[in-house]
């Protein structure tokens, strides 16, 4: 491809030469606790800081271990404007992108922190003898439509639908109240002012409008906005359930696979998303590696699918672990609606909605992981939930494995590259060289051998920008903003 071509307006230039060398390069690498205190950028080659003010939340930092600030969902809105984290903690966090500068343009692709507040809250359940995590599950956003930005976010148990608005006066002058809030005397009150509002500095205030909740005996894995805007669906391990966004004492089972005798169990939902043109759709996949498209037109409850996408097992591959390799822990719809790209252990795969026998496309994420299967077994790591994510254009695939790798594949050119999000590797600015691994017993210089693999660290959570080339990938506590070369 032409490198003349502004690389800005090129949706698949993350792939584009014949070495598979890419044009990413990092824009921010964050510790996630300390980016809500403060943003480290590279100026010049100068590193800087910029304190954001301490929100509450910061005061009961110590009360939470590490573990709690693990980044478990990652979520790009609409506009790409908002960027929204949810960590182990019940913690939400919203960045909000860098306006453009004619001094500094090249800030154009960073976040900085928006708003972050405490969404979940441990619970116990005295009935059953249950905790529940106060760890965030999901996060979707709901398309703008005033002023103000909504988010769902759900736990295990409770979805909570949140307004994020800005406040930058207040009123002052009242009557019956003095100017710190307390109740004055009616006796003292001699005369009628008539309030005012004065400037203050800019507040960032997240309210909790909806709360759903009592509707799920099993753990939420997914939620999906449906795209009339006025429904959604939340999503446990035997059961989808419909919500509107106005009631929240009452949904609607849509799916319920729970069979009479819970030891003839087979299966369980591991995923499920809206169509993203056509309200009556949806999708979702199971534990043995099935898709199933439900048509809500057909009947109240869609216990009978309108289409199944099973691919067929070779008996020659089949071994101990190909029903826990073959569990789709993610599915996604395409932009266009007409694909559906889901993610298994090992491969990713592209489905055309009008054939079921088997996937258009498949793609080895890490296919040299599979005489490592028993180790990873082992130390649970084969029972990871990857997610997986597609660009703009439907035209380039992302996904994460070990190691800090994340995959990206181009469906035009079948070409395909190896990242690594690290600290070392993601100098501001400079470009990301890929990555190989290793095999065999010879290994070259720029390559590292499976062996040498570190599996605690994985990216499992990634998202893309609807409509440029800047991508999210979270690693742990740490989250990276890499965006296409900008010249």
């Amino acid at each position: 491809m032409d490198e003349e071509i502004d690389t800005r307006k090129i949706n698949n230039s993350f792939l584009r030469d014949h070495n598979y060398a890419t044009e990413v390069q990092p824009v921010q690498t964050l510790d996630y606790i300390d980016s809500i205190k403060a943003f480290f950028f590279s100026d010049n080659g100068q590193l800087r800081s910029f304190t954001q003010p301490e929100p509450p939340l910061m005061r009961r930092q110590e009360a939470f271990n590490r573990t709690a600030d693990i980044i478990s969902t990652v979520e790009f809105n609409s506009t790409g404007e908002l960027l929204a984290t949810g960590d182990k903690g019940g913690r939400v966090v919203v960045f909000q992108r860098e306006q453009e500068s004619k001094n500094q343009p090249h800030r154009r692709g960073e976040y900085n922190v928006y708003s972050t507040f405490q969404s979940h809250e441990p619970e116990f359940d005295y009935l059953k003898s249950l905790e529940i995590e106060e760890k965030i599950n999901k996060i979707r956003w709901l398309p703008q439509q005033n002023a103000a930005y909504f988010l769902l976010s759900t736990n295990d148990k409770t979805v909570k639908l949140w307004k994020i608005s800005e406040r930058d006066k207040r009123p002052e002058g009242y009557n019956l109240k003095d100017e710190e809030g307390r109740i004055r005397d009616p006796t003292t009150i001699t005369a009628l002012r008539v309030p005012v509002l004065r400037p203050m500095d800019l507040m960032v205030e997240a309210t909790p409008r909806r709360i759903f909740s009592n509707a799920h005996t099993y753990h939420i894995n997914s939620i999906s906005v449906n795209s009339d805007y006025e429904t959604y669906m939340s999503t446990d391990d035997l059961r989808i359930n419909l919500w509107n966004l106005e009631i929240t004492n009452r949904s609607f089972n849509i799916v319920d696979i729970k069979p009479a005798n819970m030891e003839e169990l087979t299966e369980v939902i591991t995923a499920a998303e809206f169509h993203p043109n056509q309200c009556n759709t949806f999708v979702y996949s199971s534990s043995k590696g099935s898709i199933r498209l439900c048509d809500m037109r057909t009947s109240a409850l869609c216990d009978n699918h309108s289409k199944l996408f099973e691919e067929p097992e070779d008996p020659s591959n089949r071994s101990f672990f190909s029903e826990i390799i073959s569990s789709i822990s993610d599915v996604k719809f395409s932009h266009s609606g007409r694909y559906l790209m889901t993610r298994d252990y090992l491969t990713v795969k592209v489905w055309d909605i009008n054939m079921e026998s088997k996937p258009l496309e498949t793609y080895q994420v890490h296919d040299y992981l599979r005489s490592k299967l028993c180790s990873l077994y082992e130390n649970d790591c084969i029972f990871d939930k990857f997610e997986c994510v597609w660009n703009g254009t439907d035209s380039v695939l992302m996904t994460g494995s070990y190691n800090n790798f994340f995959r990206m594949f181009d469906r035009n050119t079948k070409r395909d590259v190896t990242l690594e999000a690290s600290r070392e590797n993601s100098k501001p600015r400079a470009i990301l060289k890929p990555r190989k691994v290793c095999v065999g017993g010879k290994r070259r210089k720029d390559e590292i051998s499976v062996d040498s693999l570190d599996f605690s660290k994985k990216i499992l959570h990634t998202a893309w920008h609807p409509n440029e080339n800047i991508i999210a990938v979270a690693a742990t506590n740490n989250l990276y903003i890499f965006q296409d070369k900008v010249n």
